[in-house]
């Protein structure tokens, strides 16, 4: 098992992915995993994209719940099943954290919290793909600031440019300044969320440091659900947060972190360009949002980008 693993460290290294963490989780991970360079190089990207889909799902399946019962009573909710599902199998030793750790954990917690809030609110207010195309900010401004070659800025600008197109419908901005508050504050929080989700994964072993984030992000959306809901939760409510809690947020943020730990920062937050027209596919099919021919190629741009971006990385 040491040389397998050393095997794909050295594979990572080389392909300029973040070295895979030596925890328990991964290794059981990468005992059904090839070790050969080409593989290494498409994991990572494929669980991200993966991590997209169920989240776009999860956002469009969400929209009749969110209606009836209220985004801040089914954002806890299913935060706090997230939470209790990871806790039971992961099993965190909190007490043994130290203050560094915690303090990590509390920082993402709070980040999955708002974002996770915000995200919500927004798609009851703007189409989802234009929720998410404002919401990809966060991730580009990541990018960015990440990125040490100058040829690297093109991607991050052809997704802005995707993204402009995706906000456009017949000549118009396809809604009001003050709708805007949530995607943006779902952008800051989403940029918050990548970085520390990397440092946590660095941090913690396994997904001791994802269960234990959960934790604090159940426990700072509580107020806000507990507001809402006045304490009554039927049944219907219930099932609805339980199944919808694995599609978001507990299968995404399981793949992102371990995406995370095989590329960098600034490569995931280009390749989450992708999102936006993920997000406008699934709102035309599941939900009946159309997109004009400028926001076909607007999502064109960003799915382009997202694969320069991993092919030149």
């Amino acid at each position: 098992m040491s040389e397998e693993l050393d095997a794909v460290q050295a594979d990572s290294r080389a392909t300029g992915l973040a070295p895979v963490a030596r925890d328990a989780f991964d290794a059981d991970v990468l005992d059904s995993v090839p070790s050969s360079h080409r593989f290494a190089s498409v994991l990572a990207p494929a669980m991200a994209i993966a991590s997209m889909c169920s989240v776009q799902l999860g956002a469009a399946l969400s929209r009749p719940a969110t209606i009836e019962y209220g985004t801040l009573s089914t954002t806890w909710l299913r935060l706090c099943f997230a939470a209790l599902v990871l806790a039971i199998v992961v099993r965190p030793p909190l007490h043994t954290y130290s203050r560094q750790r915690w303090i990590a954990a509390f920082v993402l917690g709070s980040a999955m919290a708002g974002m996770t809030l915000c995200f919500f609110e927004a798609v009851q207010r703007v189409p989802l793909g234009l929720a998410v195309a404002i919401n990809f900010l966060g991730p580009l401004c990541v990018a960015t600031v990440g990125i040490r070659k100058f040829r690297m800025l093109a991607w991050p600008v052809l997704a802005m440019a995707g993204v402009v197109l995706l906000a456009r419908q017949d000549g118009m901005w396809t809604t009001s300044f003050a709708a805007l508050v949530f995607p943006i504050g779902s952008a800051l929080g989403w940029a918050t969320y990548i970085v520390m989700m990397k440092r946590v994964g660095t941090l913690f072993d396994g997904l001791q440091g994802l269960s234990t984030s959960l934790i604090v992000a159940a426990l700072v959306t509580t107020p806000f659900g507990l507001a809402q809901s006045g304490g009554h939760l039927p049944a219907a409510q219930l099932f609805d947060a339980a199944y919808l809690a694995v599609l978001v947020p507990l299968l995404p943020y399981v793949l992102e972190m371990i995406a995370l730990r095989r590329m960098t920062a600034s490569a995931f937050g280009i390749l989450m360009s992708a999102e936006p027209a993920i997000a406008a596919a699934i709102g035309f099919v599941v939900l009946g949002q159309p997109m004009t021919g400028l926001q076909s190629i607007g999502t064109l741009l960003v799915v382009s980008a997202s694969i320069g971006a991993v092919v030149q990385k």
